[in-house]
């Protein structure tokens, strides 16, 4: 198996996407979780902002993910 092929092309394949469609998902994500970030930081700062802006956002994204891994191993058992 080609060393190129396991890093570019078999994650992105299991979880159904190409792999510029995997890097699009995957920054979005980053961008989110950057966001959520900078919330939390302006939180500790001054409590009375962003109260629940980040912690929303980690919830959101876990659905995301848990329901992406369904998904996934849906596609396994289908095989």
């Amino acid at each position: 198996m080609s060393i190129l092929k396991q890093v570019f092309h078999d994650h992105p394949a299991r979880v159904g996407e190409g792999y510029f469609e995997h890097m699009a998902f995957a920054f979005g994500f980053s961008a989110r979780l950057f966001r959520a970030a900078i919330a939390a930081f302006v939180h500790g700062v001054v409590p009375c902002l962003h109260e629940t802006t980040a912690s929303s956002e980690v919830m959101a994204m876990h659905t995301e993910i848990r329901d992406r891994r369904a998904r996934m191993a849906q596609g396994a058992n289908a095989s």
